[in-house]
C-alpha cells in the first residue's frame, strides 16, 4: 500500500498557534527560516528517496519562487496551501476563490506545474464551509486534503468520512482526509505536531490500521517543525508555546524512521490510485 506524503509550506510565524499575537502585517519583517528549512526537507527525502507533495503558501511562493522550482525539479508535486493560511470558515464564497485564484497562480509561475491539490490551513473544511468543494470543483481542482476527521480545539469535522471520498454528487473532486488512528472509537491525530510531540508507534499504528482496512495513510508535518534554532515568541499563550516548540530537535529523526517502515509517495498518486477504488 502506498501512502501519501506531504508537507504544508510556511514559515514559523505563519502558523495558527500564533495568528493572534503575530499580525500579518509584521510578517514582512520577520526573519524568514522557510527556505533553509524547506531545503533540508528536501535534502531529507532526497536522501531517503521518496516523493511528497508540498501545500505551500502563496505568500511563501512569490518571495522564494527558486524554492518553488526546486521542488518540482525535484520530482515532488506542488500543490496550494493557499495565499496566507487563512482558514477556510473565516472567508464566504468569493473571498475563497479570490485566495484560491492568487495562490495558485504564483505556485504555478514559480514550480512550472498545473497545481491541481489544496490543503486548506489547519484542515479548516468542515461542517460550516458547505460552498468549499463547490468552490474548489469550479475552479478545477481535482483533489482536496483539507478535513481532519476528528473533534480538536483549532478545527476538525468530527462526522466527516476517515478515507477517501467524493464531497459533490455531480464532480470528481476528491477529499482524502488527514489519517487519525482509532483507538476504541476514540478518533486521534497522527501528524505534525502530535507526530513530534507523541510516541512515533502512535503513527505507525494507525498507518497499519488504515493499511488493514484496504486505504492508504496521509501524513503532513512543516519546514518549521525540523528547525529547533527558530525564534521564539515570547508572548504567545503557554499552550501555544508548548505545541509549537517542544521536541524540535527530535522530528527530523522520527520522519526519517516513519519513512523507512512504510512505502510513501506523492498525493497526487495516492488520489490516482484512490479514485479508481472509488469507482
Amino acid at each position: 500500500m502506498r501512502h501519501a506524503l506531504s508537507v504544508d509550506v510556511e514559515d514559523w510565524y505563519q502558523v495558527g498557534a500564533f495568528e493572534q499575537v503575530i499580525d500579518k502585517g509584521e510578517w514582512g519583517s520577520l526573519e524568514t527560516r522557510v527556505e533553509r528549512n524547506t531545503d533540508a526537507v528536501l535534502a531529507l527525502f532526497g536522501e531517503t528517496r521518496v516523493k511528497a507533495t508540498f501545500f505551500t503558501l502563496g505568500w511563501v511562493a512569490e518571495r522564494h519562487p527558486q524554492l518553488i522550482r526546486r521542488i518540482a525539479e525535484a520530482g515532488h508535486e506542488v500543490a496550494s496551501h493557499g495565499w496566507d493560511h487563512q482558514r477556510v470558515f473565516t472567508m464566504d464564497a468569493p473571498m475563497f476563490r479570490a485566495d484560491l485564484a492568487r495562490a495558485r497562480q504564483v505556485l504555478e509561475d514559480a514550480s512550472g506545474q498545473a497545481v491541481t491539490g489544496y490543503r486548506a490551513p489547519s484542515f479548516s473544511i468542515d461542517q460550516r464551509t458547505p460552498w468549499a468543494h463547490v468552490e474548489l470543483a469550479e475552479a478545477g481542482y481535482t483533489y482536496s486534503s483539507s478535513v481532519a476527521p476528528l473533534k480538536h480545539d483549532h478545527y476538525g469535522w468530527p462526522d466527516a468520512p476517515r478515507y477517501a471520498f467524493k464531497p459533490l454528487a455531480d464532480s470528481d473532486l476528491i477529499e482524502l482526509p488527514v489519517t487519525v488512528a482509532d483507538l476504541a472509537g476514540r478518533r486521534m491525530a497522527t501528524g505534525g505536531g502530535f507526530f513530534r510531540l507523541l510516541p512515533a508507534a502512535l503513527m505507525n499504528f494507525a498507518v497499519g490500521q488504515v493499511s488493514g482496512e484496504g486505504q492508504p495513510a496521509v501524513f503532513y508535518f512543516h519546514p518549521w517543525e525540523i528547525d529547533p534554532g527558530q525564534p521564539r515568541v515570547r508572548n504567545a499563550p503557554l499552550r501555544s508555546k508548548l505545541r509549537h516548540y517542544s521536541r524540535l530537535g527530535a522530528m527530523a529523526g522520527k520522519v526519517r524512521g516513519l519513512i523507512r517502515r512504510h512505502d510513501w509517495g506523492r498525493m497526487d498518486a495516492v488520489i490516482a490510485e484512490a479514485r479508481t477504488n472509488l469507482q
